[in-house]
């Protein structure tokens, strides 16, 4: 299988350690797409979006949501995603709250990078990082729970990129969830082993 990916990306990573948690590190070529206008992700991701999953079979997967359920269905399931309902669901939540960080910590990330100074939009950028404090403080408020999953996974992701790309400023007022972190990065190599 292919991988291509950005190595700053947080959806990148969260399938990366999941590949890792599952045992297919040396089934899984990593392939950087950045910078490289006539990479395949152009052409096999309608989006243009990395993550993007290349089976062995030539099949494009995209969303690292829908990569991670396929990576956890060809470990035989109920690895990383639950399959017992409550534990599932608390599993998918905890993901859509870390991917909703990541996501608008990706947007307010954007905003500076794409647009002239002139033009960014400090009223945008408030609002998505808003988002990013409130689902940090949610986190704090409710810590996920010490299992890998789907869910912990992409916690884990949306903290390290904050800490890439917002230097680490989210630490000062969150130390339960620093500690849920640290903890998480000792018990899962694969999150040291991804980090940008």
């Amino acid at each position: 299988m292919k991988l291509r990916y950005s190595p700053a990306s947080p959806f990148a990573r969260k399938v990366a350690i999941a590949g890792r948690v599952l045992g297919f590190a040396d089934r899984i070529e990593m392939v950087d797409s950045d910078g490289d206008p006539g990479d395949v992700v152009r052409s096999r991701n309608p989006l243009n979006k990395v993550p993007l999953l290349l089976t062995d079979d030539g099949i494009a997967i995209f969303d690292s949501r829908v990569i991670s359920e396929y990576l956890d269905h060809l470990a035989g399931g109920n690895r990383i995603l639950p399959t017992e309902p409550k534990a599932r669901f608390q599993a998918l939540t905890m993901q859509a709250l870390a991917d909703g960080i990541m996501e608008a910590s990706v947007l307010v990330t954007y905003e500076g990078r794409w647009r002239e100074p002139a033009q960014v939009s400090t009223k945008w950028v408030a609002h998505q990082q808003k988002k990013v404090d409130t689902g940090v403080a949610a986190l704090e408020a409710d810590l996920p729970g010490e299992g890998v999953d789907v869910g912990t996974i992409a916690v884990a992701s949306a903290l390290g990129y904050l800490d890439l790309r917002q230097e680490g400023l989210w630490r000062k007022s969150h130390p339960k969830l620093v500690a849920w972190l640290d903890g998480f990065a000792a018990r899962v190599p694969a999150y040291g082993e991804t980090a940008a």
